[in-house]
């Protein structure tokens, strides 16, 4: 088979990958791990109750603690979404001594876009020039007005709701209208306007539509916070509602699933790959395909594993790994609950609906003045206000007329702030081949060696004392905290590992996505992250993702490539 590019994987870049290939004219191959899933067709729990469910949405633990033991470690992991998560013991990896790393992964036509948690976030030049400033890792090679027409792009076409704050650390982008804040956040938000100067709390900026896109089918959201399951509105963004459409709609798309790609094939005369090799995992028989461009989509670590195991006697320590530096500098956010509190006088006021976002804290710590104590990056924080419901009785003993009215009232108001700090890019956080274990299909484990550091720590320190002070500042009474990280992989931020630098000698990848010395291989999922900042990294991808689809489409067409 024969293509002009191929793209592996289907998630939140892969999609977008395809959809900006196509439209640019060309006949693309998408190459997905996973099974087939239909939009609206597939979404098999979507509309069931608890009472339609065999363990009523709780699921089998026995099971899950066989099949499932990392991922159900996920909060969306639950019986009604585990179909969106993989099978931990069909799909292993390994880790090294010491090393504590939860890898939730989804294989499935549209990856981790039916999963993720639709938080999109813009980068400014504080993140794009961390690493220069501090020396930490190496520098980006871009700078926030190199992706800032992208990050229009990207918001336009999946739809960003959100509140324009005007803060150079958070900028602003092409919004749909924002969700509301309730009253107990509207309060704390004016707190910090008062209280704490430069301290902003908004409106989560989340990838649901609070106003219908007809013209790509895909209704507003209906506010029932179950997107893991599906969503048959197209109300928040996923491949399958979103770029799959459009790209299938140009007719230049062929999608393969149930494809486990094993190598990426490559030229050493032409210094060129020529496509790559998959295992169909329905007839276990071994196919291929070329292409003349090649785009690694499949999410951070996956991607870095096939670049490794694509090694070759041209290349010995894995494709595109003339630095050295292939797999090293792997991040992810350090995250933890840094303060909850209970907030008292707000007993007359509810909501109503499941706003599926919460809110956001931006960073406000090594800005213009270094004011961070142990730590030269930022944290920010998300969480928002809520109040318990008839759901708390799963906890608690009772049983009678009584204990039903008892749920019926709400409890108190409580805060929760939730801190996500920068991880600093360090050279023994990173990803290698097992040198004896496989998974079943022959292929080397990939494994993860992973650990916080001091910088990480201190961040978390200081997010926790913040946070306190934030919410007994509005009245809140502070019931518990945290300063430690939770294991690696956490939240599901993990990114790095094929950076993008200047200098070939100490990078993966270009300012295009571009490997160095492989002019038409693109890497342009997390795996090209040279930091990690503190907020949700997908909408960086994106813009990236279709920065690159442009650039590599101008190439083809001048003759370059």
């Amino acid at each position: 088979m024969q293509f002009d590019a191929i793209v592996v994987g289907s998630g939140i870049t892969g999609g977008w990958a395809a959809k900006e290939l196509t439209e640019a004219g060309l006949r693309v191959l998408m190459v997905e791990r996973g099974r087939a899933i239909r939009h609206q067709q597939d979404y098999e729990t979507e509309t069931k109750a608890p009472w339609e469910m065999p363990f009523r949405g709780i699921g089998d633990t026995a099971r899950y603690r066989q099949d499932y033991p990392v991922q159900m470690l996920n909060r969306h992991f639950t019986e009604f979404t585990e179909g969106h998560f993989v099978n931990d013991r069909e799909n292993p990896y390994a880790t090294a001594d010491g090393t504590d790393f939860t890898w939730f992964r989804s294989y499935q036509l549209g990856g981790r876009s039916l999963t993720w948690g639709r938080q999109s976030y813009r980068w400014s030049d504080y993140d794009f020039g961390a690493n220069k400033r501090d020396g930490h890792g190496t520098d980006w090679p871009i700078r926030y007005a190199d992706l800032a027409p992208w990050y229009d792009h990207v918001e336009s076409f999946i739809g960003v709701s959100g509140a324009a704050e005007g803060l150079k650390q958070l900028p602003d982008g092409k919004f749909q209208p924002p969700m509301a804040l309730n009253v107990v956040e509207q309060h704390v938000r004016g707190v910090l306007a008062e209280k704490f100067p430069g301290r902003r709390l908004t409106i989560g900026r989340t990838a649901n539509l609070t106003e219908a896109k007809p013209e790509e089918g895909r209704a507003q959201c209906q506010y029932r916070s179950i997107c893991a399951r599906g969503c048959s509105y197209g109300a928040y963004f996923s491949t399958q509602s979103s770029t799959l459409p459009a790209a299938q709609k140009t007719g230049r798309l062929t999608v393969v699933t149930d494809a486990v790609v094993e190598k990426i094939d490559y030229d050493p005369v032409t210094r060129r790959v020529t496509g790559v090799r998959w295992i169909d995992t329905a007839s276990n028989r071994r196919r291929a395909a070329s292409a003349r461009i090649v785009f690694l989509n499949a999410g951070a670590f996956n991607s870095v594993h096939l670049l490794l195991n694509s090694a070759s006697e041209a290349m010995p320590h894995g494709l595109a790994n003339e630095s050295g530096v292939l797999g090293t500098h792997i991040m992810d956010h350090a995250n933890t609950l840094s303060a909850m509190a209970i907030m008292p006088g707000f007993e007359a006021h509810t909501t109503f609906g499941n706003r599926p976002t919460g809110v956001i804290v931006p960073r406000y710590r090594n800005l213009d003045v270094m004011d961070g104590i142990g730590h030269t990056r930022g944290f920010s924080f998300q969480g928002g206000a809520l109040q318990s419901t008839w759901t708390a009785g799963k906890r608690e003993a009772g049983i009678g007329a009584d204990y039903k009215a008892k749920l019926r009232q709400v409890g108190p108001w409580k805060m929760v702030l939730v801190g996500f700090a920068d991880c600093v890019p360090r050279a023994s956080n990173r990803l290698t081949l097992d040198a004896v274990k496989t998974d079943g299909r022959g292929i080397p484990q990939l494994n993860i060696a992973f650990a916080f550091g001091k910088e990480e720590q201190a961040a978390l320190a200081q997010a926790k004392a913040d946070a306190a002070e934030m919410l007994t500042a509005a009245g809140g009474h502070v019931i518990l905290g945290f300063d430690r990280p939770g294991p690696g992989g956490t939240a599901i931020h993990e990114m790095g590992g094929a950076r993008m630098g200047w200098d070939p000698a100490t990078s993966v990848l270009n300012r295009w996505s571009q490997a160095h010395a492989i002019p038409n291989l693109f890497v342009t999922d997390g795996a090209q992250m040279s930091s990690s900042a503190c907020q949700n990294p997908s909408l960086t991808y994106m813009a990236l993702t279709a920065r690159a689809c442009n650039y590599a489409v101008e190439q083809l067409r001048a003759g370059t490539l």
